[in-house]
């Protein structure tokens, strides 16, 4: 997949850098939230190597409140146009309103990050209408009740199952299969161990010839496991980076760019050397 100018590859992921413009995201809320602030940290994540910025103007961390329409627009609009003002890097909405994907492309972003996939009313026909790339992740429940004990009798299975019904209703909406991305979901409505067997299982995911977004950055399947807070999880983080970077994924949604962009350099350089 192509995305403007951007190949993506199974060899070498791209790093897309988070910047929440949010006063409440688990990890950085309330740091980026002023279009000075945001455009500085953007300029910043871009000089460390991120070739993709999500910007997210609602939180989707476990119980987080729902922001109105008119909030969002607030928050993210100024900020792709203050970034496409200063840069070409392509940027991606962090969103799930239909409205704020429509006002966002038309400031100048270049695709569409979905928690819900397309599933609100109106969503799946903007992505058709701008004739954008879409990612459709995969999440049981919502924000404010998903990680109230979430049951699967196999959650692989029960994921690949969901996005397969995205995927069907996407082109079914008229949207190209060659501009759909994938992401598991992880820490949407999983415990601990769907977590990590979803990971364990990344690599069944390419069976549907679709890149991986995959983000694992500061989670709590990180936190849960070395007992540390969120501004302590950076080896954790590149641990599971490094995995996914492995397992072939395309794109790595991370809060540390440059130490992201030193795994990929040594996982590319084990991939090099090591005897096919």
């Amino acid at each position: 997949m192509q995305i403007r100018h951007l190949v993506l590859s199974r060899t070498s992921p791209q790093v897309m850098g988070i910047l929440n413009v949010t006063p409440d995201s688990f990890s950085d809320g309330g740091r980026h939230n002023s279009i000075d602030n945001a455009l500085t940290q953007a300029l910043a994540m871009e000089s460390e190597g991120a070739t993709i910025i999500d910007i997210g103007g609602e939180s989707t961390r476990p119980g987080a409140p729902e922001v109105t329409i008119d909030e969002e627009l607030r928050r993210v609009v100024p900020v792709v146009e203050a970034i496409r003002k200063h840069s070409d890097v392509i940027i991606s909405i962090d969103t799930s309103k239909p409205e704020i994907m429509d006002a966002a492309l038309h400031a100048g972003a270049d695709f569409i990050n979905d928690v819900r996939a397309l599933q609100l009313p109106g969503a799946l026909d903007v992505v058709a209408k701008h004739g954008v790339p879409v990612c459709l992740m995969h999440m049981q429940g919502d924000p404010a009740s998903m990680q109230n004990k979430p049951v699967y009798s196999d959650v692989t299975a029960e994921v690949e199952a969901f996005l397969i019904s995205r995927i069907n209703a996407c082109l079914d909406a008229g949207i190209d299969k060659n501009k759909i991305l994938l992401d598991p979901g992880f820490g949407f409505g999983k415990t601990l161990e769907h977590n990590y067997a979803l990971l364990a299982d990344l690599a069944l995911f390419h069976r549907f010839g679709m890149p991986l977004l995959i983000g694992m950055s500061r989670k709590s399947m990180i936190g849960q496991v070395i007992n540390k807070p969120v501004d302590q999880r950076l080896a954790g983080s590149l641990a599971l980076a490094t995995i996914a970077a492995q397992m072939g994924a395309h794109i790595l949604r991370v809060h540390d760019v440059a130490q992201t962009r030193d795994v990929i350099a040594i996982v590319n350089a084990f991939n090099k050397y090591k005897k096919q």
